[in-house]
């Protein structure tokens, strides 16, 4: 983080404002937002800030920028067009321990002013930390287009009813999920829409019957294969809202990064023969932080009911009556084929597609061989990198060609992904040579043939030895 994000008060707190242009003018007017006093130092000034002059809601000093200008301010802003009478400013007011912003000069300045969405008092800043402007601005109007007008009132409605929620819950975890039914319900709704005597009657009512226990509950989410843009919009907003967060080591970082902030992170880390803690637990442990009130969220790569053990999960939350909902998540095979540009189906090379898993609890391959070498099909190998040779050797031995395309594509959807290609013969070498890691899928059929043309995210990272790999070759 190269700048602490920090709003700051300046209610009638002296600023300074150096240059007396369209840059100054539009500084200008966020600081008399804010409700600073200002003071503007230039030679002269455009008619609007003349024209604020004359009304008497700044003070003006006519001339040069002098260096105790700077006494006594709590902000400054040097705005000139010239670089070395901002320098002269910035050097003033660092030399007083003053904050000083120089626009478009990150350099030059100790803070940097973001775009701002105002629906005050909720104010939303987004900043680039003053290396690309133009992309800060474009954020914000996204965002302008997705938080409605109505939230500036919606946060003065909820302001006045702090203490008394406070009061009423001396839990944090049930005062929490309290606000956020009432900012995400009929409450909200009414607020919004202008009608705050019903609003004030629902509230009256949402406080005098509810309970100081917080309930608990429990959420499966599928957070897809590794690309946060994949997420689901209902999985974004449960990250956000939960109060404890399960998770393992097919869940990308960057994921967890979504994860409110302060709540509890536990690794409950799965490998193949290496629990961090064993599948049992796994579900006890969500009972019993369910039981404490709390908003669980077992956070899953891919899809909880696809080779995800959700089924599981879900069982025994329902044996000790703990409330759980799933949220599904795009699979990890059609993450991986998407990115990969290998169609799972094609009319040409597969008119079916199996996703199998490449382990059993007793760690043996016990699958449907005479369906899985069956022609015309893709198949999708979860869990499968470690025991790779094992599996070719298999689908060989049950007679799938030996020269059948095959493909692994490891860290699908992110900025890691690789793919590598051969055959049921070679991919055991393929994946020793390329030194592929979990979390990794392995996909069998011809559309394999397809990723040369089709791959758009990732190129194929053995492009130049598709099928073999020679001894003594160096990859690139």
């Amino acid at each position: 983080m190269d700048y602490f994000p920090v709003f700051v008060k300046l209610q009638e707190a002296p600023c300074l404002v150096v240059g007396g242009g369209e840059v100054a003018l539009r500084k200008v007017r966020l600081l008399l937002e804010a409700g600073a006093r200002l003071t503007v130092v230039a030679p002269q000034l455009v008619p609007e800030l003349a024209s604020l002059a004359a009304q008497g809601q700044l003070a003006y000093h006519a001339g040069v920028f002098e260096p105790q200008h700077t006494v006594g301010m709590r902000l400054v802003v040097a705005a000139t067009n010239r670089r070395d009478i901002n320098r002269q400013v910035s050097e003033a007011a660092q030399q007083r321990g003053i904050l000083v912003n120089v626009v478009d000069d990150p350099e030059l300045s100790t803070y940097i002013t973001p775009a701002i969405i105002d629906r005050s008092p909720l104010v939303i800043a987004v900043s680039t930390g003053g290396g690309v402007p133009v992309l800060a601005r474009l954020i914000r109007a996204r965002l302008e287009s997705l938080i409605p007008a109505g939230f500036g009132q919606l946060a003065r409605f909820a302001a006045r009813f702090r203490e008394r929620v406070k009061q009423r819950f001396d839990n944090v975890e049930a005062r929490r999920a309290f606000w956020e039914s009432v900012l995400e319900g009929p409450v909200a709704e009414a607020v919004m829409h202008g009608n705050e005597a019903m609003a004030d009657s629902e509230m009256e009512k949402r406080l005098a019957e509810a309970s100081s226990k917080p309930l608990g509950a429990v959420y499966l989410v599928g957070a897809g294969p590794g690309n946060p843009d994949l997420l689901t919009f209902r999985a974004l907003r449960l990250m956000q809202q939960a109060d404890v967060v399960l998770y393992d080591n097919l869940v990308a970082s960057e994921l967890l990064d979504l994860v409110r902030r302060d709540a509890e992170r536990i690794y409950v880390g799965k490998a193949r023969a290496n629990h961090t803690l064993p599948q049992e637990d796994i579900n006890l442990l969500m009972v019993r932080l369910a039981r404490e009130g709390r908003r669980v969220l077992r956070l899953k790569g891919g899809d909880p009911f696809t080779f995800g053990r959700g089924g599981e999960e879900i069982q025994t939350l329902a044996e000790h009556d703990i409330p759980f909902e799933v949220v599904p998540g795009i699979t990890s095979a059609s993450g991986a084929a998407s990115y990969a540009g290998i169609p799972l189906t094609h009319r040409d090379y597969a008119q079916s597609v199996t996703f199998v898993t490449g382990h059993k609890k007793d760690g043996t391959i016990q699958l449907d061989w005479p369906a899985l070498t069956r022609p015309d099909q893709t198949v999708v190998v979860y869990m499968g990198l470690t025991m790779a040779a094992d599996l070719c050797q298999a689908f060989i031995a049950h007679g799938k060609a030996p020269d059948t395309p095959a493909a692994v594509v490891e860290w699908a959807t992110t900025q890691r992904q690789r793919t590598v290609i051969g055959t049921l013969e070679s991919l055991p070498q393929v994946i020793s040579r390329y030194e592929v890691r979990s979390p990794a899928l392995i996909i069998v059929g011809e559309v394999v043939n397809l990723a040369d043309k089709l791959s758009w995210y990732r190129r194929v990272e053995n492009r130049a030895a598709t099928m073999q790999v020679p001894e003594g070759q160096e990859h690139d």
